[in-house]
């Protein structure tokens, strides 16, 4: 740790250096002389800084009591730096400007999203809409003025990025009707200025001669038993990959045969049930991996293993994953033919995917509803499995026999 003799006493060299506190803060010397406190954080999967403020003038127990507060933000969902540029921006505008209520709405929403999905959001508008659109009174822009800005965007050719741009503009806009600062949506008149996108879906296989190749071809893998392991369980889970690749023992209750923790995506609770075939595999691993936090962990024990390693082993064992199948298609792969070849019920899936599936009482997800035809039907689908690999011909169920 820092201390304010060590602070003092560090002389300037010929580059920059860094003096470690702890949690993040440490203490930057520029060869000038100047000295910075800085915090560094991860958030959205991205190695970000934040300014704590420069010493002698910030003393390092003002910078501590910063450092403390930015964590509790993040532990809230929050990224501390943007909710900074949110602060100063309504601080220093002039009037209600497009950018002020951007961050606000940002701000109030954020911790309701994965942190990727809210990263690639605030970038967005930094870099497309904030130069032009930022500065003005957001009640005086209109239609023209956004098109304006969403044609720059599809001009180089990212069509897909204008239209999610154009998404988070309406979004802000409605936001502003909302909160009393402006009269209108006016990006709502723009339904149809743009052409449509080409929906690129995640690459899957669902003809069964094909996915028991593809089973057959991981047991044979030639790579880390970490690795196979998470390969082997991706088809029996088909949970999104962020989700497997970060799974914590904690969270798994192998005598129970249940897996639960909170969805990446929409921010509630799941209830996996382990087929008697998952829970193998899992003990297997236990084995290797169960004295540490994380089920599967890279290279780093403490952090789990790399977002690309599934797919860079689908590489490796010769399929084409922008083609043929990727570690999201599993999830594709198991939503067709559960339906259309094993005969369960769509809304069954739907819940066991974690997708939100409204019913007549609102409930967008109940993470133990259909838990028992959940279960019988994660065990059906990794005896299905089973059968594939071994080049077993499963005749297909008549809707509805699965209920």
């Amino acid at each position: 740790m820092l201390s304010d003799p060590t602070c003092k006493n560090a002389k300037p060299k010929d580059k920059n250096y860094r003096l470690a506190d702890e949690k993040g803060l440490y203490l930057e010397v520029r060869p000038n002389g100047s000295k910075y406190l800085r915090m560094k954080y991860r958030y959205g999967g991205k190695e970000k800084l934040l300014a704590l403020g420069v010493y002698p003038e910030t003393s390092l127990k003002e910078a501590r009591a910063k450092r403390d507060d930015a964590r509790k933000q993040l532990e809230q969902g929050i990224d501390p730096g943007e909710n900074r540029k949110a602060m100063k921006a309504a601080q220093t505008a002039d009037g209600e400007t497009f950018e002020v209520i951007a961050r606000e709405w940002f701000l109030k929403f954020q911790p309701t999203w994965a942190a990727s999905h809210a990263d690639k959001i605030i970038t967005r508008l930094e870099k497309d809409v904030f130069p032009w659109l930022g500065v003005r009174p957001i009640a005086t822009i209109n239609a023209p003025e956004i098109l304006a800005v969403i044609r720059r965007i599809e001009g180089r050719g990212a069509l897909d990025t204008a239209h999610r741009a154009l998404q988070n503009c309406g979004q802000v806009f409605r936001y502003a009707v909302a909160t009393g600062r402006a009269e209108r949506d006016p990006s709502s008149d723009l339904r149809g200025a743009l052409p449509p996108c080409k929906r690129e879906h995640f690459a899957a296989l669902t003809e069964p001669k094909a996915v028991g190749e593809l089973l057959r071809a991981i047991d044979g893998f030639q790579g880390t038993f970490t690795v196979q392991c998470a390969l082997r369980l991706s088809p029996l889970l088909f949970v999104r990959p962020g989700e497997l690749r970060q799974a914590e023992w904690k969270d798994i209750d192998l005598d129970a045969a249940e897996w639960r923790y909170v969805t990446s995506k929409t921010k509630t609770e799941h209830l996996v049930p382990l087929a008697s075939q998952a829970v193998a595999i899992l003990r297997e691993l236990h084995s290797l991996t169960g004295q540490g936090r994380h089920v599967f962990p890279g290279r780093d024990p403490h952090k789990a293993m790399s977002e690309a390693a599934v797919n860079a082993a689908l590489e490796r064992m010769g399929y084409d994953t922008k083609r043929e199948v990727t570690g999201h298609g599993f999830r594709a792969m198991a939503r067709t033919m559960l339906h259309e070849t094993l005969g369960f019920p769509a809304e069954v899936i739907e819940h066991q995917l974690a997708h939100k599936v409204p019913d007549a009482l609102g409930n967008a997800y109940n993470r133990t509803k259909f838990i028992e035809q959940r279960k019988a039907m994660m065990q059906r689908w990794a005896d299905y499995l089973d059968s594939l690999k071994v080049g077993a011909q499963v005749i297909p169920i008549k809707r509805g026999a699965a209920k």
